[in-house]
């Protein structure tokens, strides 16, 4: 469905847009394919490695509506990608929090609907479920904004979905390269935050696969929420370290101990699939039902049970040690 498509993905430069631009160019043959960050010297080192014909770089911030008007021109397809993702920094922060992810995310919105882009997938996060901390409520308001955005057009386009995954091996700012540095540099102990910490664990690979693939469910409103296993982090450093001595350091402000995905409070608008449930919107749609048991490609749902909750401390798919070390040299690949 890329081939001879104009795609554009804002914050293109991170760990994703990479990822993605790479299948991109190996899988099908886009018209354009443009990167939208604002970062030149990111810009000009993603340049070295894609410089197909296809390829255009935007310098451009999500706060700049009318910059991200112009750099929507044409285009058919919009993953929207940025954010500002490192939870310390939005609790000390905010501001610059609220600005880039929610009215960020009105910004793409209104600039898609200005456009007629036919499609735009919003990268969230589980964070936004059930949020402790500014990042995952600003997250949160942006999967609200996406989602809601399918009413202001009504049976027009673009249609609008969000896509929610947990933590991703490997991805800049994450605990793997964290850890992988304190252990290049020779440590004598690796710091966790809490000896019963659990998070969701996803490749960059898998998390590319799933946005393609939701591009063709999509029916528009929805939350595409992968089913991926969970890691202990103690597990986690073992992993990595093997022998190398824990060191509890308590849990960092805005930081939760277990993730969700999917809450309690939304099981009556949650549905299941083989490999991913889907979270239907909790307001009225006027152009279209509310039923999600189906999607574009026909694949059948059913609704969960009453009171469901998607964690990762009950996740039924824990990864064992050997597990997270497979998984961890299949992300450096």
């Amino acid at each position: 469905m890329f081939d001879g498509k104009s795609i554009l993905i804002t914050g293109g430069t991170g760990s994703f847009g990479h990822k993605y631009t790479e299948n991109l160019l190996s899988r099908y043959n886009p018209k354009r394919l443009i990167i939208y960050s604002r970062d030149e010297l990111k810009q000009f080192e993603m340049q070295q490695k894609f410089n197909a014909p296809c390829m255009r770089y935007f310098i451009g911030d999500v706060r700049d509506k009318d910059r991200l008007t112009r750099a929507m021109q044409g285009v058919d397809y919009v993953i929207h990608a940025a954010a500002m993702k490192q939870v310390p920094a939005a609790e000390y922060n905010p501001t610059e929090c609220i600005r880039t992810n929610i009215d960020g995310a009105e910004n793409v919105i209104n600039a898609a609907i200005d456009n007629s882009v036919s499609k735009v997938i919003a990268l969230s996060t589980d964070k936004a479920a059930n949020p402790v901390n500014l990042y995952g409520a600003t997250k949160l308001a942006s999967d609200k904004l996406f989602v809601a955005a399918n009413n202001m057009v009504g049976s027009d386009r673009p249609r609008f979905s969000v896509v929610r995954y947990g933590n991703v091996v490997g991805s800049r700012g994450s605990v793997v390269p964290f850890f992988q540095k304190l252990i290049e540099e020779g440590t004598d102990h690796i710091p966790v935050t809490h000896k019963d910490m659990t998070r969701f664990w996803i490749t960059l690979q898998q998390g590319v696969d799933f946005v393609l693939k939701n591009f063709e469910r999509m029916l528009g409103g929805e939350i595409f929420v992968p089913k991926i296993p969970s890691i202990r982090i103690t597990d986690l450093a073992e992993a990595m370290a093997p022998g190398v001595p824990i060191k509890i350091v308590g849990i960092r402000p805005g930081e939760k101990l277990h993730e969700m995905m999917c809450p309690g409070d939304m099981a009556f608008h949650t549905f299941e699939y083989d490999d991913h449930f889907v979270i239907a919107p909790s307001i009225k749609f006027f152009h279209r039902s509310n039923n999600f048991t189906s999607n574009g490609l026909e694949e059948q749902g059913k609704p969960v049970s009453d009171g469901f909750e998607y964690v990762s401390d009950t996740n039924p798919h824990f990864l064992t040690v050997d597990e997270i070390v497979s998984c961890n040299k299949d992300a450096d690949k």
